[in-house]
């Protein structure tokens, strides 16, 4: 070989091995999928990566993260959840009800991280909290649990309570309405309190279904997070029946419903990631017990408080964490 040819070839290889080296790079890293139950911007994203963060990762240089939204659509989520899978990565983090659904569908075997789910014992998701069993665990939102607690605030508010609607979507379009809608009414049956559950199909069916509640003399509605997204028309719908709505989102409140009571959903997002580092290291779904929310924080609009003719007293204020002028 000339000395040319020889050197050319050498400088050639010599160009490469960074190359080759950090595509080896790429290859072993963690890899973990994200299904994210909204569209782009989500909130979660931010919330997750701070977690991912405090435990050291950074995407590109120790760990790679495929995120995918579903757009609050099941077929996306479970066309997302196959994807995944062929994409054989270490975790799949499943954001709220339909996205841990398509996941549990579509692999056995690859760690799932509920972030959070609402209802993971009564949908069968997991055994138990201590040990969840299978390839699941992650964090409960208890959002089908505090049916109790929300029916008291709203007879707080208003001590002449008699009726009060829930707006969720039909069982086949998620699951999740099935515990959220029950909790409720059991709720309301303890309370001596008229139930009327408004099931709809989707967002298309808002405006008969308001007019069906305002027809059975409703004060009250409260909503299931799958219309959070859709608040703007729930409350033009909520004033122009003069409906107290209640939500379980800080922006619908902000937005002019009146109330919410839910956990804090960025930290739930946020702690997803302590879930993600322990199975990383070597632990088992099965073993990791599931984390429950211990407060639910309440915000109050006291403007639209005002327009409905509801009085606030002093010592409810103060036990709201948050009010809104």
């Amino acid at each position: 070989m000339k000395r040319r040819e020889f050197i050319t070839l050498l400088g050639g290889a010599a160009a490469a091995w960074p190359l080759a080296t950090r595509a080896q790079q790429l290859r072993k890293l963690p890899r973990i999928g994200v299904l994210v139950s909204g569209s782009p911007r989500h909130p979660f994203v931010d919330a997750f990566r701070r977690g991912l963060h405090t435990f050291g990762y950074s995407e590109g240089q120790n760990i790679a993260v495929e995120f995918r939204y579903t757009e609050g659509r099941s077929d996306r989520a479970e066309e997302f959840a196959e994807e995944l899978v062929r994409l054989n990565v270490d975790v799949i983090v499943a954001h709220f009800v339909p996205a841990v659904d398509a996941a549990m569908e579509a692999t056995r075997t690859i760690p799932i991280v509920m972030a959070p789910h609402g209802a993971p014992l009564q949908l069968g998701a997991i055994d138990s909290l201590a040990r969840p069993g299978g390839n699941v665990t992650g964090l409960s939102a208890m959002d089908a649990e505090i049916g109790g607690k929300r029916l008291q605030l709203l007879c707080e508010l208003n001590p002449n309570l008699s009726c009060i609607a829930v707006l969720a979507t039909t069982t086949t379009t998620t699951r999740y309405s099935g515990p959220f809608v029950e909790d409720l009414r059991s709720a309301a049956k303890g309370a001596g309190i008229r139930f009327e559950p408004m099931l709809i199909g989707g967002p298309s069916e808002l405006r008969s279904a308001f007019a069906a509640v305002a027809k059975a003399q409703a004060q009250a509605v409260i909503s299931q997070p799958f219309f959070d997204p859709h608040h703007g028309i729930i409350i033009e719908l909520a004033a122009k029946y003069r409906l107290a709505y209640m939500s379980g989102s800080r922006d619908v409140v902000a937005a002019g419903g009146l109330v919410s009571m839910a956990p804090n959903y960025p930290e739930l997002y946020e702690r997803a990631a302590i879930y993600v580092d322990k199975i990383l290291k070597g632990a088992k779904p099965a073993d990791l017990p599931v984390e429950q929310p211990t407060k639910f924080p309440v915000q109050l609009n006291l403007k639209t408080a005002q327009a409905l003719g509801l009085t606030v007293s002093p010592s409810l204020l103060a036990q709201i964490d948050e009010v809104i002028e």
